[in-house]
């Protein structure tokens, strides 16, 4: 029995179905969304099978029941419920400008104007899009679909540039603001993209959007849940350590009670004959996304113990980016649990998996240290040191290190005078090699700056900056020590814990000073 093909780079459901290629079903829950009249948005990340979910979208508003055999909509809907579809797609491309945006917009109402049989000479692109719109209404007796995939992308492929941003997010908000005066012309709207902008920015004119991004009821709308994988991949996937498979692509929640893995991750991992690599990740561009960390000067090791509430999650402003709301929008974070604190409900967030874990941390240490080709050497060693326990080694490591970074890398900022800019560097390259690391360990004696765990070695570490080049003793030492941080890592089976005391100095931006005792 030959395998089904996988549906690399396929975002259309005809070509998918009708060339014998693995399908998730997804439609329980587009059934879900569309049996009444609904406005919806979606966000997911990049390549996580947002496109291919609106193609599914149109072809059962447009009444296709042949391309549902076998699915769980089939024998559900009523394909005699043929409605005109407006797709808009912004996924092709990269404007550079709000002409560019406008020209863009007539030409996909023009393509759809004429798919379905109607026009407008409408001068402006907002009396356009409500013409087609009414018309269509009118010429087939419906109410009208509208499916708007990436309806940001504009946006993020000027992020960099936030005049030009805003330029394009007010062209945008031109079109979108249609869909609430053509409210009783439409029978459905679906939206998805990366962000999900503030109301009060690009959402205004559509706030009768509900937003699906982490509803529980539609937590793996995307992405391929464990059964979807047994059930469509198994095949696929004999042989292989699903364990590891597990570790590096699953991960992402959006609160629901299955994790799911990234779709693209599984599809390229199968076709490269079970290779472990950053498939996903090589695809994206975060390098704005980690200079903002930068130019924030943000704490590192304060992404292993995330805690936000519901609006820093969902709000995305051009004039004020947050870097933890565009992180978890953009994938590099997910959501561990949900809570409620102080009557607020809120989010605790984690690296989703191996594969961000790894690659996100080398960004950051190409962007803190300014290092891309020595990066390897140095976590070869540092692994090394910390799995053997071997402490004055790690520290003459450390030493190289930031003796490695190149002073250009502090041109123009003051980078090296903030105080968490050291443990920021230690963190992404030990945090680079799956190290597991615990910033701000708490214990009954107060906090240590970070506590590292590899395998059968623990390090409880505190790091202390000053001003000059020489200092008496280790101040940094002393306090673990004097607090006992330590001590609740002691005794425990099989493992040796390390107090170790690191002293750096502005003035020579490197280690000055360090302690340690077992």
């Amino acid at each position: 029995m030959s395998l089904e093909n996988l549906p690399l780079g396929i975002n259309t459901l005809r070509v998918l179905r009708e060339h014998n290629c693995v399908y998730v079903d997804k439609t329980q829950m587009a059934y879900q969304l569309i049996r009444i009249p609904g406005r919806f948005f979606l966000s997911r990340p990049r390549r996580f099978g947002k496109s291919l979910f609106v193609d599914t979208l149109k072809e059962i508003f447009e009444g296709n029941q042949r391309l549902f055999t076998g699915l769980y909509i089939h024998d559900k809907w009523d394909w005699s419920q043929i409605c005109p579809v407006i797709k808009i797609d912004f996924a092709g491309g990269v404007l550079r400008s709000r002409e560019e945006l406008d020209e863009k917009i007539r030409d996909l109402l023009t393509v759809n104007g004429n798919r379905l049989g109607v026009a407008s000479n409408n001068q402006s692109i907002s009396g356009m899009f409500a013409e087609i719109i009414s018309q269509a209404a009118e010429r087939y007796g419906r109410r009208v679909v509208v499916l708007v995939d990436e309806y940001d992308k504009p946006i993020l492929d000027n992020i960099d540039r936030p005049g030009v941003a805003a330029e394009l997010r007010e062209g945008l908000k031109n079109l979108y603001s249609v869909l609430k005066e053509q409210d009783a012309n439409l029978q459905f709207v679906f939206m998805t993209g990366v962000t999900k902008f503030s109301k009060v920015s690009l959402f205004s004119g559509i706030n009768q959007l509900k937003d699906i991004t982490i509803s529980e009821a539609y937590s793996s709308i995307c992405g391929y849940s464990e059964t979807d994988l047994r059930e469509s991949f198994g095949a696929h996937l004999v042989g292989v350590d699903l364990e590891a498979v597990r570790r590096w692509y699953n991960g992402y929640n959006w609160t629901g009670s299955e994790r799911v893995y990234n779709p693209y991750d599984i599809l390229l991992f199968i076709s490269e004959g079970g290779r472990f690599r950053n498939y996903w990740f090589e695809t994206g561009n975060p390098s704005f996304l980690v200079k903002l960390f930068q130019t924030n000067r943000y704490f590192l090791p304060k992404l292993e113990d995330l805690e936000v509430t519901e609006e820093i999650l969902e709000a995305f402003d051009i004039e004020r980016i947050n870097p933890v709301t565009l992180l978890f929008q953009a994938g590099y974070l997910t959501i561990e649990r949900t809570f409620t604190r102080r009557e607020r409900y809120m989010f605790a967030l984690k690296i989703p998996n191996l594969e961000v874990r790894l690659a996100l941390n080398d960004q950051f240490i190409s962007a803190y240290a300014g290092m891309v080709n020595e990066r390897i050497e140095f976590q070869d060693t540092l692994y090394d040191c910390l799995q053997r326990g071997e402490v004055e080694a790690l520290v003459r490591a450390l030493k190289r290190l930031f003796a490695g970074i190149p002073w250009r890398n502090f041109t123009n900022n003051d980078l090296a005078d903030f105080e968490g800019y050291y443990a920021s560097v230690i963190y992404a390259f030990l945090s680079s090699l799956d190290a597991r690391v615990i910033p701000e360990d708490i214990s009954n004696y107060g906090q240590a700056d970070m506590t590292v765990m590899l395998g059968a070695q623990i390090y409880v570490m505190e790091i202390k900056v000053v001003d000059g080049e020489r200092i008496e003793g280790n101040p940094a030492l002393e306090q673990i020590v004097a607090r006992n941080y330590a001590a609740k890592y002691r005794g425990e089976p099989g493992r040796v814990v390390h107090e170790l005391g690191l002293v750096f100095s502005r003035a020579t931006r490197n280690l000055i000073q360090a302690g340690a005792r077992v």
